[in-house]
C-alpha cells in the first residue's frame, strides 16, 4: 500500500517542462478573456473587452481564423503587383522630372 501511495505522490510532483506546455497549448488552444469596464458615478467612462487566442496555425485554420491567408499585409505574394506598379508611376514621376529639368 505504501509503495502504491508513494507512487501516486511521485507521478503529481513531476513536473512538465515549458516545451511540454507550450505544445499543449498549441494544439489544443487556449482562450484568454477579460473586461476592463471604468465606472465613475454609475457613469461608464471606458469599456474593453480582452480576447487573446493562442494556438498553432493549424489549430487556427480548423478553426475557421485564416484571415492573415487573403491580407496582403501578410503575403509577400501578393505584394508584387503593388510593389511593381509603384515603382513604374515612381520612373514615370522621375522621367518627367529629368525631362523638365532638361528643356
Amino acid at each position: 500500500m505504501a509503495s502504491v501511495h508513494q507512487q501516486l505522490v511521485s507521478h503529481a510532483v513531476q513536473s512538465s517542462t515549458l516545451s511540454d506546455v507550450l505544445e499543449r497549448v498549441l494544439d489544443k488552444g487556449i482562450v484568454i478573456a477579460g473586461d476592463i469596464k471604468i465606472k465613475l458615478v454609475d457613469i461608464e467612462l471606458l469599456s474593453l473587452q480582452i480576447r487573446l487566442v493562442v494556438c498553432s496555425v493549424d489549430k487556427a485554420k480548423e478553426m475557421g481564423m485564416d484571415w492573415w491567408v487573403n491580407n496582403p499585409i501578410f503575403n509577400s505574394q501578393a505584394q508584387q503587383p503593388q510593389i511593381a506598379d509603384s515603382l513604374s508611376k515612381i520612373e514615370g514621376r522621375l522621367a518627367k522630372l529629368e525631362g523638365a529639368s532638361a528643356g
